[in-house]
C-alpha cells in the first residue's frame, strides 16, 4: 500500500470488522484508532468521557490521527467522531484515502444494542436517537470521504472487495 486507508463512519457501521477483513486480504498493517488511544492513555474511552469529558477524548483522538499519519501506510479503523474536527480530516486526506462506511440507523442499532462501550449512546440506545446523531454528522462524513460504501446486507468480504476495487481506482 502506498497510502493509509482510513475507515470512517458512525459507530456500528463496521469499521473494525472491515479493517480486520482488509488486513486479512492484503496483509497490510492494521491500526484501530480507539485501541491506540486506550493504549497510549492507559484508560478506557468510557473512563476518559466520565473523568475528563468529550473534549479531552477528542483531543486524544487528534493526537492519534497526527501520530498515525506519520507511520507507514496502514488500514486505519477510525473512531466514529474522528471527522468532527476539520484538522483530523485534513491530516487523513493528506496521507491517504478516506472510506466512509454507512448503514441505516436500524442496522446500527442491531449491531450496537448490546454494547456498553458506546459512551455517546449510554441512556439513548434506540433507533431514533441513533438516526438523529447520524443526521448531525452526515455532512461531515460526506465531506470528508473519498469513497462511500454501504454495509447493509453485505458480508465483510464483499465490503472489503468493494473498498479495494474503489481505492485502486482513486
Amino acid at each position: 500500500m502506498k497510502q493509509h486507508i482510513y475507515l470512517i463512519g458512525f459507530m456500528g457501521t463496521g469499521k473494525t470488522t472491515i479493517s480486520h477483513k482488509l488486513q486479512e486480504m492484503t496483509g497490510a498493517k492494521e491500526v484501530d484508532m480507539d485501541a491506540w488511544i486506550v493504549e497510549k492513555n492507559d484508560m478506557t474511552i468510557n473512563d476518559m468521557f466520565d473523568k475528563f469529558g468529550e473534549t479531552y477524548f477528542r483531543d486524544r483522538e487528534t493526537d492519534a490521527v497526527r501520530e498515525i499519519a506519520g507511520t507507514a501506510p496502514a488500514i486505519v479503523s477510525c473512531g466514529g467522531g474522528a471527522v468532527l474536527r476539520q484538522e483530523n480530516t485534513q491530516m487523513m486526506k493528506n496521507g491517504g484515502r478516506i472510506v466512509l462506511l454507512t448503514a441505516t440507523p436500524e442496522t446500527v442499532y442491531e449491531r450496537v444494542k448490546n454494547s456498553t462501550d458506546r459512551p455517546l449512546l449510554n441512556g439513548h440506545m434506540n433507533v431514533e436517537y441513533i438516526a438523529s446523531m447520524m443526521e448531525k454528522r452526515r455532512e461531515l462524513y460526506a465531506g470528508a470521504c473519498d469513497i462511500s460504501v454501504a454495509t447493509d446486507g453485505k458480508t465483510p468480504s464483499q465490503i472489503a472487495e468493494e473498498i479495494l476495487k474503489a481505492t485502486s481506482e482513486v
